[in-house]
């Protein structure tokens, strides 16, 4: 994977692939939102497993029914990467086991 920035452009093509996600203040972000506040504390015990997996991780807001996701690369200088879109890849793919939306 590419920890090289993205341009406003890339950033833009892929985001369309990704419904729900947004780029906002130099970061793609997205919130869950699950149907307890057990199923959220579980997802982000889950993302956990996939940031540790990716050796790439993303600050996490735990709300009572939601899972905020926040990310970019700080060895890029905190810009968005190609890194960056892998795990949100892979966190599209987790959140519904998880009942989110």
């Amino acid at each position: 994977m590419s920890g090289e920035p993205l341009s406003q452009k890339e950033i833009e093509d892929r985001l369309r692939e990704l419904p729900g996600w947004a780029y906002e203040d130099d970061r793609i972000q997205r919130t869950y939102r699950l149907g307890s506040h057990l199923a959220a504390s579980a997802l982000v015990a889950h993302i956990a497993v996939v940031q540790d997996e990716l050796d790439h991780h993303s600050d996490l807001t735990l709300g009572y029914h939601s899972v905020r996701v926040s990310v970019n690369t700080h060895s890029a200088g905190d810009a968005v990467t190609e890194t960056d879109f892998a795990l949100a890849e892979r966190l599209e793919a987790l959140a519904p086991a998880h009942g989110a939306r």
